[in-house]
Protein backbone atom coordinates (compact mmCIF):
# COMPACT_ATOMS: atom_id res chain seq x y z
CA UNK A 1 0.00 0.00 0.00
CA UNK A 2 1.23 3.44 -0.39
CA UNK A 3 1.98 5.65 2.68
CA UNK A 4 -1.14 8.25 1.92
CA UNK A 5 -3.94 7.48 4.14
CA UNK A 6 -7.31 9.05 3.77
CA UNK A 7 -9.53 9.86 6.52
CA UNK A 8 -13.16 10.54 5.75
CA UNK A 9 -14.33 12.96 8.36
CA UNK A 10 -12.43 16.00 10.20
CA UNK A 11 -14.16 15.12 13.40
CA UNK A 12 -11.69 13.84 16.79
CA UNK A 13 -11.57 10.22 15.48
CA UNK A 14 -10.57 11.45 12.19
CA UNK A 15 -7.89 13.88 14.07
CA UNK A 16 -7.00 10.65 16.07
CA UNK A 17 -6.08 8.40 13.40
CA UNK A 18 -4.48 11.50 10.94
CA UNK A 19 -1.92 11.70 14.18
CA UNK A 20 -2.05 8.04 14.60
CA UNK A 21 -0.28 7.82 10.79
CA UNK A 22 1.58 10.88 11.17
CA UNK A 23 3.69 9.57 13.91
CA UNK A 24 4.47 6.72 12.22
CA UNK A 25 5.79 9.77 9.31
CA UNK A 26 2.84 8.63 6.75
CA UNK A 27 1.18 11.53 4.90
CA UNK A 28 -2.57 11.33 5.64
CA UNK A 29 -5.17 13.74 3.83
CA UNK A 30 -8.19 14.40 6.30
CA UNK A 31 -11.35 14.78 4.07
CA UNK A 32 -14.32 17.15 5.55
CA UNK A 33 -17.72 16.61 4.42
CA UNK A 34 -19.38 18.80 6.55
CA UNK A 35 -20.81 22.53 4.35
CA UNK A 36 -18.81 25.64 5.30
CA UNK A 37 -18.47 28.59 3.98
CA UNK A 38 -14.93 29.33 2.95
CA UNK A 39 -14.48 31.26 5.88
CA UNK A 40 -15.95 28.82 8.18
CA UNK A 41 -13.53 25.86 6.16
CA UNK A 42 -10.18 27.79 7.03
CA UNK A 43 -11.32 28.82 10.37
CA UNK A 44 -12.02 25.15 11.55
CA UNK A 45 -8.38 23.70 9.39
CA UNK A 46 -6.62 25.99 11.51
CA UNK A 47 -8.15 24.99 14.83
CA UNK A 48 -7.67 21.74 13.57
CA UNK A 49 -3.96 22.21 13.04
CA UNK A 50 -3.96 23.94 16.16
CA UNK A 51 -5.52 20.46 17.95
CA UNK A 52 -2.53 18.32 16.25
CA UNK A 53 0.31 20.93 17.02
CA UNK A 54 -0.87 21.19 20.97
CA UNK A 55 -1.01 17.52 20.96
CA UNK A 56 2.63 17.01 19.77
CA UNK A 57 3.85 19.59 21.90
CA UNK A 58 2.33 17.29 24.60
CA UNK A 59 4.14 14.27 23.17
CA UNK A 60 7.33 16.62 23.18
CA UNK A 61 7.35 16.82 26.81
CA UNK A 62 6.91 13.68 27.68
CA UNK A 63 10.07 13.53 25.38
CA UNK A 64 8.15 10.87 22.67
CA UNK A 65 9.07 13.04 19.87
CA UNK A 66 11.65 16.06 19.48
CA UNK A 67 11.02 19.81 19.01
CA UNK A 68 12.32 20.07 16.21
CA UNK A 69 9.87 16.86 14.76
CA UNK A 70 6.83 19.15 14.96
CA UNK A 71 6.57 21.14 11.93
CA UNK A 72 7.38 18.36 9.76
CA UNK A 73 4.69 16.68 11.32
CA UNK A 74 2.45 19.22 11.25
CA UNK A 75 3.21 19.32 6.95
CA UNK A 76 2.18 15.69 6.98
CA UNK A 77 -1.59 16.57 7.41
CA UNK A 78 -3.53 17.65 4.61
CA UNK A 79 -6.85 18.57 5.37
CA UNK A 80 -9.59 19.22 2.32
CA UNK A 81 -13.13 18.94 1.36
CA UNK A 82 -14.69 16.61 -0.46
CA UNK A 83 -14.73 18.39 -3.71
CA UNK A 84 -11.02 17.41 -3.72
CA UNK A 85 -11.14 13.95 -5.13
CA UNK A 86 -7.72 14.38 -6.68
CA UNK A 87 -6.09 14.35 -3.52
CA UNK A 88 -6.69 10.49 -3.20
CA UNK A 89 -5.63 9.15 -6.35
CA UNK A 90 -3.31 6.18 -5.99
CA UNK A 91 -4.64 6.17 -2.00
CA UNK A 92 -4.68 2.24 -0.65
CA UNK A 93 -6.54 2.41 1.99
CA UNK A 94 -9.08 5.04 3.63
CA UNK A 95 -10.65 5.35 7.08
CA UNK A 96 -14.22 6.63 7.23
CA UNK A 97 -14.67 8.08 9.97
CA UNK A 98 -17.62 10.34 10.35
CA UNK A 99 -20.62 10.93 12.32
CA UNK A 100 -23.05 7.82 13.25
CA UNK A 101 -25.92 8.43 10.71
CA UNK A 102 -26.55 6.36 8.08
CA UNK A 103 -27.20 8.66 5.29
CA UNK A 104 -24.16 10.51 6.23
CA UNK A 105 -21.99 7.41 5.92
CA UNK A 106 -23.47 6.01 3.31
CA UNK A 107 -22.77 9.41 1.41
CA UNK A 108 -18.66 8.87 2.51
CA UNK A 109 -18.70 5.33 1.40
CA UNK A 110 -20.04 6.00 -2.09
CA UNK A 111 -17.47 8.65 -2.09
CA UNK A 112 -14.87 6.94 -1.47
CA UNK A 113 -16.01 3.78 -4.26
CA UNK A 114 -16.42 6.76 -7.03
CA UNK A 115 -12.72 8.20 -5.99
CA UNK A 116 -10.82 5.06 -4.73
CA UNK A 117 -9.20 2.52 -7.07
CA UNK A 118 -11.67 -0.80 -6.75
CA UNK A 119 -8.37 -2.47 -4.16
CA UNK A 120 -8.14 -0.07 -1.85
CA UNK A 121 -8.86 -1.13 1.59
CA UNK A 122 -12.12 1.13 3.38
CA UNK A 123 -12.64 0.05 6.86
CA UNK A 124 -15.06 2.06 8.78
CA UNK A 125 -14.90 3.22 12.59
CA UNK A 126 -18.28 2.80 13.36
CA UNK A 127 -19.15 2.05 16.62
CA UNK A 128 -22.67 1.68 15.64
CA UNK A 129 -23.50 0.07 12.45
CA UNK A 130 -22.31 -3.53 11.83
CA UNK A 131 -20.05 -4.16 8.90
CA UNK A 132 -22.64 -6.09 7.19
CA UNK A 133 -25.30 -3.03 7.60
CA UNK A 134 -22.70 -0.66 5.87
CA UNK A 135 -20.81 -3.15 3.01
CA UNK A 136 -24.10 -2.63 0.71
CA UNK A 137 -22.92 1.15 0.43
CA UNK A 138 -19.61 0.33 -0.86
CA UNK A 139 -18.82 -1.13 -4.33
CA UNK A 140 -16.69 -4.35 -4.50
CA UNK A 141 -17.33 -5.37 -0.57
CA UNK A 142 -14.65 -7.84 -0.59
CA UNK A 143 -12.07 -5.08 0.56
CA UNK A 144 -14.44 -3.23 3.12
CA UNK A 145 -14.50 -4.03 6.83
CA UNK A 146 -14.90 -2.26 10.12
CA UNK A 147 -12.06 -1.12 12.47
CA UNK A 148 -13.19 0.02 15.73
CA UNK A 149 -10.55 2.28 16.95
CA UNK A 150 -10.40 2.90 20.79
CA UNK A 151 -10.07 6.69 22.67
CA UNK A 152 -7.68 8.48 22.85
CA UNK A 153 -6.62 7.17 19.19
CA UNK A 154 -3.01 7.81 18.66
CA UNK A 155 -2.06 6.51 22.37
CA UNK A 156 -4.66 3.45 22.55
CA UNK A 157 -2.41 0.24 20.99
CA UNK A 158 -6.35 -1.62 20.00
CA UNK A 159 -8.09 -1.72 17.09
CA UNK A 160 -10.79 -3.73 17.17
CA UNK A 161 -11.13 -5.32 13.01
CA UNK A 162 -14.78 -6.94 12.06
CA UNK A 163 -14.94 -8.58 8.96
CA UNK A 164 -18.20 -8.68 7.00
CA UNK A 165 -19.68 -12.34 5.30
CA UNK A 166 -18.18 -10.94 1.76
CA UNK A 167 -14.47 -9.66 3.14
CA UNK A 168 -11.72 -11.28 1.66
CA UNK A 169 -9.26 -12.54 3.68
CA UNK A 170 -6.47 -10.79 1.72
CA UNK A 171 -7.64 -7.08 2.51
CA UNK A 172 -7.88 -7.88 5.99
CA UNK A 173 -4.14 -8.94 6.16
CA UNK A 174 -3.65 -5.93 3.90
CA UNK A 175 -5.09 -3.71 7.22
CA UNK A 176 -3.49 -5.83 9.81
CA UNK A 177 0.26 -5.35 8.21
CA UNK A 178 -0.61 -1.08 7.99
CA UNK A 179 -1.66 -1.09 12.11
CA UNK A 180 1.01 -3.21 12.86
CA UNK A 181 3.80 -1.32 10.93
CA UNK A 182 2.45 1.77 13.15
CA UNK A 183 2.37 0.02 16.51
CA UNK A 184 -1.15 -0.77 16.67
CA UNK A 185 -2.86 -4.24 17.76
CA UNK A 186 -5.38 -5.17 16.16
CA UNK A 187 -7.76 -8.29 16.77
CA UNK A 188 -9.96 -10.13 14.52
CA UNK A 189 -13.90 -10.67 14.93
CA UNK A 190 -16.95 -11.54 13.76
CA UNK A 191 -19.91 -8.89 12.72
CA UNK A 192 -21.86 -8.88 16.43
CA UNK A 193 -22.98 -5.68 18.21
CA UNK A 194 -20.39 -4.06 20.67
CA UNK A 195 -16.92 -5.49 19.40
CA UNK A 196 -15.07 -7.43 21.83
CA UNK A 197 -13.91 -4.33 24.24
CA UNK A 198 -17.41 -1.92 24.22
CA UNK A 199 -19.30 -4.96 24.78
CA UNK A 200 -16.98 -5.91 28.08
CA UNK A 201 -16.95 -2.65 29.33
CA UNK A 202 -20.54 -1.86 29.33
CA UNK A 203 -21.46 -4.70 31.24
CA UNK A 204 -18.96 -3.26 33.43
CA UNK A 205 -19.92 -0.17 33.87
CA UNK A 206 -23.49 -0.77 34.49
CA UNK A 207 -22.82 -3.11 37.22
CA UNK A 208 -20.24 -0.24 38.62
CA UNK A 209 -22.42 2.22 38.63
CA UNK A 210 -25.71 -0.77 40.03
CA UNK A 211 -23.08 -0.64 43.07
CA UNK A 212 -23.39 2.82 43.55
CA UNK A 213 -27.04 2.57 43.08
CA UNK A 214 -27.22 -0.15 45.90
CA UNK A 215 -24.54 1.76 48.13
CA UNK A 216 -22.15 -1.54 47.83
CA UNK A 217 -18.86 1.11 47.69
CA UNK A 218 -18.56 4.55 47.00
CA UNK A 219 -17.83 5.83 43.83
CA UNK A 220 -13.88 6.66 44.56
CA UNK A 221 -13.71 3.11 46.11
CA UNK A 222 -14.69 1.06 43.10
CA UNK A 223 -12.58 3.11 40.84
CA UNK A 224 -9.98 2.06 42.91
CA UNK A 225 -10.82 -1.45 42.82
CA UNK A 226 -10.61 -1.03 39.32
CA UNK A 227 -7.68 0.25 38.51
CA UNK A 228 -5.36 -1.53 41.17
CA UNK A 229 -7.27 -4.42 41.04
CA UNK A 230 -8.56 -5.21 38.03
CA UNK A 231 -7.23 -3.41 35.71
CA UNK A 232 -3.64 -4.23 36.69
CA UNK A 233 -4.63 -8.03 36.55
CA UNK A 234 -6.24 -8.45 33.26
CA UNK A 235 -2.86 -5.95 31.98
CA UNK A 236 -0.93 -8.96 32.45
CA UNK A 237 -4.08 -11.76 32.25
CA UNK A 238 -6.47 -11.93 29.51
CA UNK A 239 -10.23 -12.60 30.62
CA UNK A 240 -10.22 -15.84 29.25
CA UNK A 241 -6.51 -16.55 30.54
CA UNK A 242 -7.19 -15.40 34.06
CA UNK A 243 -10.70 -18.16 33.74
CA UNK A 244 -8.05 -21.15 32.99
CA UNK A 245 -5.72 -19.79 35.47
CA UNK A 246 -7.75 -20.03 38.67
CA UNK A 247 -10.29 -22.97 37.10
CA UNK A 248 -13.25 -22.68 35.02
CA UNK A 249 -14.88 -24.46 37.89
CA UNK A 250 -14.25 -21.80 39.90
CA UNK A 251 -16.05 -19.54 38.38
CA UNK A 252 -18.99 -21.77 37.51
CA UNK A 253 -19.70 -21.81 41.51
CA UNK A 254 -18.63 -17.84 42.06
CA UNK A 255 -21.57 -17.60 39.20
CA UNK A 256 -23.94 -19.80 41.19
CA UNK A 257 -23.37 -17.97 44.54
CA UNK A 258 -23.47 -14.63 43.04
CA UNK A 259 -27.35 -16.11 41.24
CA UNK A 260 -28.32 -17.27 44.20
CA UNK A 261 -27.39 -13.75 46.21
CA UNK A 262 -28.17 -11.48 43.61
CA UNK A 263 -29.84 -12.77 40.20
CA UNK A 264 -29.79 -14.29 37.15
CA UNK A 265 -27.54 -11.78 35.54
CA UNK A 266 -24.11 -13.75 36.74
CA UNK A 267 -25.53 -16.86 35.45
CA UNK A 268 -22.17 -18.67 33.44
CA UNK A 269 -22.49 -19.33 30.06
CA UNK A 270 -23.20 -22.52 28.98
CA UNK A 271 -19.59 -23.03 27.22
CA UNK A 272 -17.80 -23.06 31.40
CA UNK A 273 -20.51 -26.59 32.14
CA UNK A 274 -19.37 -27.63 29.39
CA UNK A 275 -15.98 -27.42 30.10
CA UNK A 276 -16.48 -28.61 32.59
CA UNK A 277 -17.98 -31.87 31.65
CA UNK A 278 -14.75 -32.39 29.65
CA UNK A 279 -12.09 -31.71 31.40
CA UNK A 280 -11.35 -28.80 30.19
CA UNK A 281 -11.06 -26.85 33.48
CA UNK A 282 -7.44 -24.69 32.38
CA UNK A 283 -4.32 -25.78 33.99
CA UNK A 284 -5.19 -28.05 36.28
CA UNK A 285 -6.38 -30.06 33.39
CA UNK A 286 -3.81 -28.86 30.60
CA UNK A 287 -6.43 -27.02 28.38
CA UNK A 288 -9.50 -24.78 28.97
CA UNK A 289 -9.75 -22.06 26.56
CA UNK A 290 -6.25 -22.60 25.42
CA UNK A 291 -4.35 -25.51 25.41
CA UNK A 292 -1.12 -25.82 28.04
CA UNK A 293 -0.18 -28.90 26.76
CA UNK A 294 3.83 -29.10 26.41
CA UNK A 295 3.70 -25.89 28.33
CA UNK A 296 5.84 -25.31 31.45
CA UNK A 297 3.28 -24.20 33.44
CA UNK A 298 5.99 -23.23 36.73
CA UNK A 299 7.78 -20.71 34.09
CA UNK A 300 4.48 -19.54 32.68
CA UNK A 301 3.53 -18.64 35.92
CA UNK A 302 6.43 -17.01 36.77
CA UNK A 303 6.83 -14.91 33.47
CA UNK A 304 3.31 -13.81 34.45
CA UNK A 305 4.32 -12.87 37.82
CA UNK A 306 7.32 -10.89 36.81
CA UNK A 307 5.24 -9.12 34.74
CA UNK A 308 3.05 -8.12 36.93
CA UNK A 309 5.73 -7.21 39.40
CA UNK A 310 6.87 -4.85 36.67
CA UNK A 311 3.91 -2.74 36.48
CA UNK A 312 3.41 -2.74 40.44
CA UNK A 313 7.51 -0.80 40.33
CA UNK A 314 6.01 1.48 37.23
CA UNK A 315 3.01 2.54 39.07
CA UNK A 316 4.43 2.13 43.15
CA UNK A 317 2.33 -0.06 43.96
CA UNK A 318 4.89 -2.87 45.13
CA UNK A 319 4.26 -4.58 48.73
CA UNK A 320 5.89 -2.91 51.85
CA UNK A 321 8.69 -5.39 53.20
CA UNK A 322 10.17 -5.25 56.61
CA UNK A 323 14.06 -4.83 56.86
CA UNK A 324 14.05 -6.36 60.24
CA UNK A 325 14.91 -9.70 59.00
Amino acid sequence: MQDNIIVLGAGRMGEGIALSFILAGKEVVLIDFKLRSPEERQRYYEQARSRLVTELKYLQEKRLIQEEQIASMVKQLRIVDDQQEQMVAGSRLVFEALPEVSEIKQQGLAWASRHLDKEAVIASTTSTFLVTELACMVSHPARFMNAHWLNPAHLMPLVEVSRGKDTEQRYVDALFTVLKGIGKVPVLCEAAPGYIIPRLQVLLMNEAARMVEEGVASAEDIDVAIRVGLGLRYSVLGVLEFIDWGGGDTLFYASNYLCDKLDNRFKSPEVITRNMQEKRRGFQDGVGFFDYSGVDLANYRRQRSDAFLKRLELLDLMPAVTTRY
